[in-house]
């Protein structure tokens, strides 16, 4: 399975930087860090598999994401640097673990290797349960899912992926396999080896995030990846390259040379 990619900037001497999206977005979604980095090198950005213009599946696993990324690996000279958020950010944790390899240096944004208690079914729920007749305009989209979620920088986020010009209007999402699997997402493979990708390795987490707060899920980052450099952003939530862009992109640019 071919993932859908949007490729930005020019082969150099230096490997290309894979960007990955996190659950219910898309390769737009890491667009400001592809901008601050297609300046000076190959930029790929993936849709994965049930999102956006790429393949749907039932398996949803981190193995297979993690597959799939190593497949576009592969098409564009065999090794990355590779920077992944939340779902993305385990995907690309899994494929360092698993095919070291194929991945020189590895960016994490607030996302731990581990199993979660909590779930994102709610808002699969919400999109499932959107009445989409009739919509012509983001904006109606938006007034009927008010309904049911609350947040409006999250409502805006979600609709991203509703295609307005398809008839009827449908998400770019392929949300049945999304709620059948999300026990898996929000959980971490057993059986990983610990410690065998030792290349360097960059966590950057939200300081009012808990995805990654110091503690049992620092830990965990440290004990899987011998060389991480875990960084706090103060007061950045779980959507830190949002809310910060400009540090979080000079950052990663910084760590990746």
């Amino acid at each position: 399975m071919m993932l859908n990619t949007i490729i930005s900037g020019n082969d150099t001497t230096q490997p290309p930087v894979l960007l990955v999206h996190g659950l219910f977005g898309s390769a737009k979604n890491l667009g400001g860090l592809a901008r601050r980095l297609e300046g000076t090198r190959k930029v790929i950005s993936v849709d994965m598999r049930n999102h956006g213009d790429s393949p749907r599946d039932a398996d949803h696993s981190y193995p297979a994401l993690a597959g799939d990324l190593a497949e576009v690996i592969a098409a564009h000279g065999g090794v990355v640097d590779i920077a992944g958020h939340s779902m993305g950010g385990k995907a690309a944790m899994v494929l360092a673990l698993t095919r070291p390899e194929l991945v020189r240096r590895l960016v994490v944004l607030d996302i731990a290797p581990i199993a979660y208690g909590h779930s994102q079914q709610r808002y699969v729920d919400a999109m499932q349960g959107l009445d989409l007749a009739g919509i012509k305009l983001r904006s109606e989209a938006d007034r009927r899912l008010a309904e049911s979620v609350d947040e409006p920088g999250v409502r805006a986020f979600f609709l991203q992926s509703l295609d307005l010009k398809a008839e009827p209007p449908q998400w770019k999402l392929n949300l049945a396999v999304l709620s059948d699997q999300m026990a898996l997402i929000t959980s971490w493979p057993e059986g990983l080896p610990k410690g065998s990708f030792t290349g360097p390795a960059l966590f950057l987490a939200g300081g009012a995030s808990d995805y990654a707060a110091p503690g049992a899920a620092a830990d965990e980052i440290r004990a899987y990846f011998p060389q991480a450099d875990l960084r706090y952003i103060p007061r950045s939530g779980h959507w830190l390259h949002a809310e910060e862009p400009k540090l979080v992109a000079d950052t990663v640019a910084e760590f990746l040379g």
